[in-house]
């Protein structure tokens, strides 16, 4: 298993590396911003934002992207997005590359599938926004009497 530190944070991530990290929490790490972000892509130059997300180009690599990752979030097996599917810019993306068209906006590279909850815990590096794992029931797991 591939270990992740979490100071690795101005690294360029990619789908290369984040595909030899198995778990879904060493994948959240080797992503998360923990609060910090590029250059806003928002304010009067939200409309790059508006025109991006609606292009041809970045509709179909988003279905490529989410086709490759199997609709699950982060790629991880066991995680399936039950809801709105996003795609998560691996590391952040600036006015400049947007209107340069830089590789880390189109390539599948530097794209991984996420949830809501997963792509804002990224975003602030605060873990309380992931879904929260679900429980497998057993038989008799309610009844304390019946345990053992």
């Amino acid at each position: 298993m591939h270990s992740v530190d979490i100071a690795e944070t101005k690294m360029i991530r990619s789908y290369s590396e984040l595909s030899t990290i198995e778990s879904f929490e060493d994948r959240f790490k080797y992503l998360a911003l923990y609060g910090s972000t590029s250059e806003l892509t928002f304010g009067n130059d939200r409309y790059l934002n508006q025109r991006f997300y609606k292009s041809n180009e970045w509709k179909r690599v988003r279905n490529e992207v989410i086709v490759r990752d199997l609709g699950l979030d982060l790629g991880v097996v066991g995680h399936e997005i039950y809801g709105p599917i996003y795609i998560h810019h691996m590391n952040p993306v600036s006015i400049k590359d947007l209107t340069d068209n830089s590789r880390i906006v189109f390539d599948p590279e530097y794209l991984i599938t996420v949830s809501l909850q997963t792509h804002n815990a990224l975003h602030y590096g605060d873990t309380s926004y992931l879904a929260a794992t679900i429980t497998e029931r057993k038989p008799g797991d309610t009844c304390p009497w019946k345990t053992g």
